[in-house]
């Protein structure tokens, strides 16, 4: 069987995002995974999605305090994500159907990969 894996990228504003997700949710898409990166003061956050090898890309950028809004109403495992976006990034997700807290991934430093924040305190500049 041959596949012919086909990706689009979409970026999307912080305001249409569950929007968005909801009309993947709706049209049988499974949220495939949510990773971020540091783009230089702030991040990058990509939601995967796929359907019959099709892999559908919502791509977000938002500043180091914006609070992103969760999609775990939407895809309940989201959760292990976004909590992991809190626990490694710093980045502030609402609305989380199981939130951990900042508990969920122990790392010897807080927020470890924040552009901004470590040990729950703003950086200095050296």
């Amino acid at each position: 069987m041959t596949v012919n894996e086909e990706q689009t990228t979409i970026g999307v504003a912080l305001e249409d995002l569950t929007r968005e997700v909801e009309g993947l949710q709706a049209g049988g898409y499974r949220l495939v995974q949510i990773g971020c990166t540091d783009i230089g003061g702030a991040y990058e956050v990509n939601y995967s999605f796929d359907k019959d090898y099709q892999y559908r890309n919502l791509r977000l950028t938002v500043g180091p305090e914006t609070e992103v809004p969760s999609i775990s109403g939407i895809y309940w495992g989201a959760f292990v994500y976004e909590n992991e976006m809190h626990d490694l990034f710093g980045i502030p997700v609402t609305g989380i159907n199981i939130d951990f807290k900042g508990t969920f991934i122990k790392t010897a430093e807080k927020y470890p990969f924040s552009v901004t924040r470590r040990g729950g305190d703003q950086c200095r500049n050296a």
